[in-house]
């Protein structure tokens, strides 16, 4: 992907030489491919990034890549992986909207909520690497001098074919790069927040955090 993506995000139209309206595209086709090339400086990215910011943003807390909405359906040669599936639809000279999408009887229909393609390949691990923390934590000093302490935390993650499940965690689960920081002490402490961290195509770490 690394010799490709340079094309990719060109032909999608995410360069600052060749700028097109945000609308053009599916958002969510280019917080794929944006999130696999590390958020490269343009505005369709900074676009893409901010919408991915906001789905995570209270409330609701949804998603931040919705691979099903990103039409992956494109021509493909047989022996093509799925990453380059991606590519084909990146590097056509028009965009492609979501209803004039061929359908070939090498891909897989259109499934709720997970990729309308196989996406189980390595290439696309950097899906795989989105984790979603909600978390809540608050601990005080009652009258009696007990230490209480109150805690929930969720986290979201992507499974094999983009599908997106939350469920139950803990705050030791919550990555360090959080601001969560329980003191030792028992002081007042009060922690509200929704993490988002991910991996691009070549494994550089990168997170966000927004609280409210």
């Amino acid at each position: 992907m690394k010799r490709h993506l340079p094309a990719l995000l060109i032909g999608l139209g995410l360069s600052t030489a060749a700028v097109s309206p945000a609308a053009a595209y599916p958002v969510d086709c280019a917080i794929l491919l944006c999130l696999a090339g590390g958020w490269p400086a343009s505005a369709e990215c900074a676009h893409a990034r901010a919408v991915f910011i906001r789905r995570i943003t209270p409330w609701p807390i949804e998603p931040p890549l919705q691979i099903w909405n990103c039409p992956m359906r494109a021509r493909f040669r047989q022996e093509e992986r799925s990453i380059e599936r991606v590519f084909d639809i990146a590097v056509r000279v028009e965009p492609v909207p979501l209803v004039s999408i061929p359908e070939t009887p090498l891909t897989l229909q259109r499934v709720q909520d997970r990729a309308d393609v196989d996406i189980s390949d390595p290439a696309f691990d950097f899906v795989r690497s989105i984790r979603v923390f909600e978390i809540t934590y608050q601990q005080r000093r009652n009258q009696h001098g007990d230490c209480n302490s109150w805690s929930s935390v969720y986290m979201g993650a992507y499974g094999s074919q983009g599908d997106y499940s939350r469920r139950r965690s803990s705050v030791s689960a919550v990555p360090t790069a959080s601001d969560l920081a329980v003191p030792a002490d028992c002081r007042s402490y009060w922690h509200r927040s929704v993490f988002v961290e991910w991996r691009n195509y070549e494994g550089s770490y990168g997170h966000e955090e927004v609280h409210y």
